[in-house]
């Protein structure tokens, strides 16, 4: 645990004295977003556009990442044991891409569809039943939605099927 610790500590130093702007903490064993990070990046919150939890054991983030990291362009989730998002991932006013494969999400995360911005969204491996297409076929910026390996609904694959302002990928059931 020291060691995980340690590593965060680690990480979360150099993105502050190089001024990255990037917030790396894939790999690193967490079961939450550590509270004394916004703390410590306070000073360049504003300048971090790229998260990373990537392969962690995370089952909830904080509604604080979001209030926090106003700039954030591009978060990455997969990997995590997630079963929602909270509600306010919708004011994200630039984010761009999100990847929540490998989760547990078993309900799709409508408050993604009031981000006018998201180009991107990857729940991929999950465990999702229906998405609401239509919601997402009024999404501007939507252009590349990935679902592949979730047990989707016959009326949500037939409803992918059709043409969209945005590319859907999904397993094709035989």
């Amino acid at each position: 645990m020291a060691e995980a610790v340690a590593n965060v500590a680690r990480r979360i130093n150099a993105t502050v004295e190089e001024g990255k702007d990037s917030l790396d903490l894939s790999n690193c064993k967490l079961i939450s977003f550590p509270d004394g990070v916004f703390k410590v990046l306070r000073s360049v919150t504003d300048n971090i556009s790229v998260i990373s939890l990537a392969d962690n054991e995370m089952k909830a983030i904080s509604s604080k990442l979001f209030t926090t990291f106003t700039q954030m362009r591009e978060l990455d989730l997969q990997g995590n044991v997630l079963t929602k998002l909270p509600d306010n991932v919708g004011v994200m006013e630039h984010l761009t891409s999100i990847n929540l494969a490998n989760n547990n999400f078993s309900i799709f995360p409508e408050k993604l569809t009031e981000i006018s911005t998201l180009e991107r969204i990857n729940l991929e491996g999950n465990n999702i039943t229906e998405i609401p297409v239509e919601k997402l076929s009024n999404m501007p910026a939507l252009k590349w939605l990935n679902v592949k390996s979730n047990p989707l609904d016959s009326n949500t694959q037939s409803a992918l099927q059709s043409p969209h302002s945005f590319d859907a990928l999904m397993t094709r059931e035989s």
